[in-house]
């Protein structure tokens, strides 16, 4: 057990003298990430996170026979709207006001987890494909998978916990849900722009010092570390190196929205930490969809 800490130390170490030894280009990087983050998801992500976390506050759980139900669904349809990290947030949000159990707080973290449609129809279908239907088959494939892996796991937490009510959240402390929508979105907002930031700037510096011992490295070693490290800079990266090779740019897309990178996945941990929520479930269920979905695109699509 003591590895792990020890190679996290290791890592950091690493990192803070790359950073060091090549300051320009950890600017370049830092540079990089901030336009990504304020021109492919800041525009995206910021209205509907306020939108999204505004409604849920407006539509509060009632305690009877049919609430799980609209709540589960109403949960699903804002992480599907807002895009991740909103069903985090959302998730964080209804667990904290003991609308949802930490049981089912951990498994909903799993499944309200998608890109947003902005995000999907907006840079990637109009910026870099300029055809939006890859956009509309992933979503509706990415949903469709969803939508019937919740309606299982209502039909389990109906059977395990049938006739528990579910706990309401009185509007009249909520005397303006608009301006708690507003502070509740900022320390997102703030989490998003930081991991992306941050993970740019790594992979600029890494990727210089890699280049550096290694000159000759492929291209597709690159895609591969930056698609782990950022999405954004993934796809955007896989459309560069294969924009003549459409199968195999889909392909690459429709994985690296689904598997979405160590920045996306750092800010989901941030978020749940805050009420002490398992990542075991997201874990797997982000392996199982990695697996599942790029192959049924191609299947059905391609």
């Amino acid at each position: 057990m003591m590895l792990i800490p020890l190679l996290y130390l290791f890592i950091c170490i690493t990192l803070i003298c790359l950073l060091l030894f090549f300051p320009g280009v950890a600017h370049e990087g830092t540079d990089l990430g901030v336009e990504l983050f304020m021109e492919a998801l800041f525009p995206y992500l910021l209205p509907y996170l306020i939108l999204t976390q505004w409604f849920i506050r407006l539509t509060p759980n009632k305690s009877n026979s049919s609430s799980r139900f609209k709540l589960y669904f109403k949960t699903y349809g804002i992480s599907a709207l807002g895009g991740f990290p909103t069903g985090a947030a959302t998730i964080t949000y209804l667990k904290k006001s003991n609308q949802i159990s930490l049981r089912e707080a951990n498994i909903l973290l799993s499944i309200c987890h998608s890109p947003s449609p902005l995000f999907v129809l907006g840079f990637v279908g109009n910026d870099l494909l300029n055809d939006t239907t890859f956009s509309w088959q992933f979503l509706s494939l990415y949903h469709i998978v969803s939508i019937l892996v919740l309606t299982g796991i209502f039909f389990y937490f109906r059977r395990e916990d049938k006739g528990k009510p579910i706990k309401t959240v009185s509007t009249e402390k909520q005397t303006n849900p608009f301006t708690s929508s507003v502070k509740d979105s900022i320390p997102t907002v703030l989490v998003v722009g930081a991991t992306i930031i941050f993970f740019t700037t790594i992979y600029t510096v890494v990727m210089h010092s890699v280049k550096s011992f290694v000159p000759d490295i492929h291209n597709n070693v690159m895609l591969l570390i930056a698609a782990m490290l950022e999405m954004t800079n993934g796809l955007r990266i896989g459309h560069e190196l294969f924009a003549n090779h459409h199968t195999i740019l889909l392909v690459l897309m429709a994985t690296f929205l689904t598997s979405q990178g160590l920045s996306i996945h750092m800010q989901v941990a941030v978020i749940a930490k805050g009420e002490d929520l398992s990542l075991k479930p997201y874990i797997l269920m982000r392996i199982l969809y990695v697996f599942l979905i790029p192959t049924l695109f191609y299947l059905l699509f391609l």
